[in-house]
């Protein structure tokens, strides 16, 4: 049962349940952003500290559901960042959330013992906590519109993914917004309107899984999974003060898709500190049988306070050629030099050095727009569609066959050219994007052509690791006088995600960004 959310008018019901609100920052409430709501209550905790006091009865999965759907209905009309909210299945999926917390309870000693299972990874590890999932995420019973406009057929059963997290325990509360096709680094459209970053809702939350990182930034949620092909984790998590983890291609499962947009795009997690990043990567991690990639499992959460070790890490602000204009923000500059700075402080070696890239981009081109093609297929009304969504289409019909096949065959060669960076250094450091998060509706009126162009300046340094199918994580860098986030990325070689959340979890301990929260909210 579940309540989907439309531009401009009042939520369209799909099945039962009530949320407030269409779309709209009608008005500002805090002093920069959309996350202080009259009438909500506080933001929800951490999913790592949810957990445990959940574990430790401390509060029933009943409240924590209760208050995400509160805040997330009173932050509809300013942040909306659901798509599609399931009042009704979340209340009772989290009061069977309780039945087994309790009887759990009845058969362990002491809360003490029941949350030390959530730090070292029970059975089920998210008993209760409510997690939202991006809208191209299959959720049984729930259509999946991926931002797109048109009468949808709900899905029979859950994605693979959303399976783990069932099996771990999550309630998962909706489904976040995503642009049409998750093709671009912000969130609007006609079938929902605009999704506003809570820090400044003048300003875009990033895409294509804004809405995920709004809704853990405003503290609807505890933490939320997105999907990353571009950037489309890293890049919102960078404008929106949030950890962002990009793992290693397979990790998580795609299924009911064997691969997702030929193998560029992954499913990833957002969360406002390391270890519930890491917390909810390892939940949702693992394969299906029909899965194109399975590499080697790892447990990402174990290197959470791990000493990472000296490391070689390379400073780097050069980009891949694209052959179009782009510019380095002093701002976006000065951050990632900051972020350097600290990690030398911190006792590793830092050195300003590049990757060499060669003709990646050519072969990016083909397997985006083939996936774009691939999935405007499935929607019901192609008329429906965004005029560059269409046209992005017909690039992937010319450029899929033989070109997509190049393209496919060249990632050998090009992460054996990349990866040379690796002999040298352990990790790569660049900024996540370019530039602080554009204004809303920048974008909206733009030909196809311009967007493009427009969106690989503020965006050029996330997309070569969805090519390659290696590990990236965006963390907090800064924060710009009018309250816009800048990201920091630490790219790996193949299968380094405990690499990069050891590295991440020590600058944070430094850093402490989980401190700060939009618009003045207590953290």
């Amino acid at each position: 049962m579940s309540t989907e959310t439309g531009p401009a008018e009042e939520p369209r019901a799909t099945g039962g349940g009530e949320v407030a609100g269409a779309t709209g920052c009608g008005q500002v409430l805090g002093a920069t952003g959309c996350g202080q709501v009259a009438g909500a209550g506080a933001p929800l905790p951490g999913l790592v500290r949810a957990a445990e006091a959940l574990a430790a009865g401390e509060v029933t999965a009943r409240e924590l559901t209760e208050r995400a759907l509160e805040r997330i209905g009173a932050t509809q009309r300013t942040v909306n960042a659901f798509r599609l909210v399931r009042a009704e299945a979340a209340l009772a999926e989290a009061e069977a959330a309780d039945e087994a917390l309790r009887a759990g309870g009845a058969r362990r000693s002491g809360g003490a013992r029941r949350a030390e299972g959530v730090r070292t990874g029970g059975a089920r590890p998210l008993l209760g906590v409510p997690v939202a999932v991006k809208d191209d995420t299959d959720v049984a019973g729930e259509a999946t519109a991926f931002g797109c406009a048109g009468d949808f057929v709900p899905k029979r059963a859950d994605a693979e993914v959303v399976r783990r997290l069932r099996a771990a325990g999550a309630v998962i509360v909706g489904k976040t917004n995503s642009p049409e096709l998750g093709q671009w680094p912000f969130t609007e459209g006609r079938a929902f309107g605009e999704t506003r970053n809570p820090w400044n809702p003048a300003h875009t939350p990033g895409g294509s899984s804004g809405g995920a990182a709004a809704a853990v930034a405003a503290g609807l949620v505890p933490a939320a999974l997105g999907s990353d092909g571009a950037g489309s984790v890293r890049i919102p998590a960078a404008w929106t003060h949030l950890i962002g983890i990009k793992p290693q291609r397979g990790r998580v499962s795609t299924w009911p898709d064997p691969e997702a947009f030929n193998g560029i795009t992954v499913i990833g997690p957002l969360a406002r500190n390391v270890a519930d990043a890491a917390l909810l990567l390892d939940a949702a991690s693992g394969n299906h049988g029909g899965d194109l990639h399975q590499p080697p499992p790892v447990r990402v959460r174990d290197a959470v306070g791990r000493d990472p070790g000296r490391l070689r890490i390379a400073l780097s602000t050069r980009w891949a050629f694209t052959a179009t204009p782009k510019v380095l923000d002093p701002r976006a500059e000065a951050a990632v030099r900051a972020v350097a700075e600290r990690l030398a402080a911190l006792g590793h070696e830092v050195e300003e050095a590049d990757p060499h890239y060669g003709p990646i981009g050519l072969t990016f081109v083909p397997r985006a727009t083939a996936g774009i093609r691939a999935w405007a297929l499935r929607m019901p009304d192609q008329s429906l569609l965004d005029p560059r969504t269409r046209a992005a289409a017909r690039t992937g019909r010319l450029l899929g066959g033989p070109v997509l096949r190049a393209a496919r065959a060249a990632e050998g060669p090009l992460r054996r050219h990349v990866g040379r960076v690796f002999r040298r250094f352990d990790v790569v450091l660049t900024p996540t994007t370019a530039t602080p998060a554009p204004l809303i509706g920048s974008l909206a009126g733009l030909s196809g052509w311009r967007t493009d162009r427009t969106m690989i300046a503020h965006c050029p340094y996330a997309w070569p690791w969805n090519v390659l199918g290696w590990p990236a994580l965006s963390v907090p860098a800064a924060l710009t006088p009018d309250s816009l986030p800048l990201g920091a990325q630490l790219l790996g070689p193949a299968r380094s995600e405990p690499l990069l959340v050891s590295l991440a979890a020590q600058l944070e301990a430094d850093q402490r960004w989980w401190e700060r929260w939009p618009g003045g909210l207590p953290g």
